[in-house]
């Protein structure tokens, strides 16, 4: 049995925008991830709404990525893929953070938790480093108030920035924008056809390339 587990935000979560509620769990990327791959493999979500990289959300302090994921990828050892897919709540407006600021973000989950895997079971997990696709149109959806035009900017540029951290660590990369983009209806999360194609895309990508 091979276990992935995939640490990500809302959009590993399954947030519907449309219902505001959650995807079941076969239409989520990672329930398609799992139908994909079949029984010999276990596909562990591990996704929150708000969740950043190492950034302290100013209302839910417990979103930080960095500060759970050790005890997150204790929990489901072993472990052999590690997918993560964050960045997205970075580029709220409250952190003004950059795209520097995000990868290094992201850099120190990545560390943070191959490291820990290496030490308590024995063996380094492959990674896939997925990066969000850019937003969209913000501005007149429910989550305007969060992001605005600059987070869109800074949005494109990480696919970029996350390939290049990918190269330096020695880990996989995954654009999902160039899979699908968000939905129309917020600009942020992917819709119920958006989830089936990333999902999809992850298990091409872990089935040629890594498991």
């Amino acid at each position: 049995m091979v276990n992935i587990l995939c640490y990500g935000d809302s959009n590993t979560y399954g947030f519907d925008p449309d219902t505001k509620g959650r995807f079941d769990k076969e239409i989520r990327w990672t329930g398609v991830l799992q139908n994909l791959l079949g029984k010999d493999y276990n596909v562990i979500g591990e996704g929150l709404n708000g969740r950043t990289t190492v950034f302290d959300d100013p209302v839910d302090d417990w979103k930080n990525g960095l500060n759970y994921v050790r005890g997150i990828v204790c929990t489901h050892r072993p472990v052999d893929v590690f997918v993560v897919m964050l960045g997205t709540n970075d580029l709220k407006t409250c952190f003004g953070a950059d795209v520097d600021s995000i990868r290094a973000g992201l850099e120190a989950v990545v560390d943070s938790a191959l490291e820990t895997l290496e030490k308590k079971q024995g063996f380094r997990p492959k990674c896939l480093i997925v990066s969000p696709a850019p937003l969209t149109n913000v501005s007149e959806g429910d989550f305007a108030g969060s992001f605005d035009e600059e987070s869109v900017n800074k949005s494109r540029m990480l696919a970029a920035a996350f390939e290049t951290l990918s190269r330096d660590k020695g880990v996989y990369f995954l654009d999902c924008g160039e899979a699908t983009m968000p939905s129309a209806t917020d600009g942020v999360h992917l819709d119920s056809r958006g989830h089936k194609l990333l999902g999809t895309a992850i298990g091409y990508k872990l089935l040629r390339d890594i498991c």
